[in-house]
């Protein structure tokens, strides 16, 4: 594979990944109901996703920095419903 073509199917898994929250960020803002949601495992996924976020900066891969800087928020929304709703 060429390197253009990696490129490209990282962003399309990046892409795929990342939308996958949408639904969940839509619901909770709608309906502020968290409580089926785990304060752990958003705890965990975010502080994970900070992390591939700053790894993606310093190796400088575009799709790893595109979809965590855009997961990030997605969950970070999730999460701070979470603490604010319980």
């Amino acid at each position: 594979m060429t390197p253009a073509a990696v490129t490209t199917l990282g962003l399309v898994a990046a892409t795929l990944t990342t939308i996958s929250f949408l639904p969940q960020v839509l619901r909770t803002l709608r309906t502020r109901d968290t409580r089926s949601i785990s304060v752990g495992m958003y705890a965990a996924f975010v502080a994970g996703v900070g992390l591939w976020l700053v790894h993606g900066v310093l190796t400088q891969d575009v799709p790893i920095v595109v979809a965590n800087a855009i997961t990030l928020v997605l969950s970070g929304t999730v999460f701070l419903l979470k603490l604010r709703y319980g």
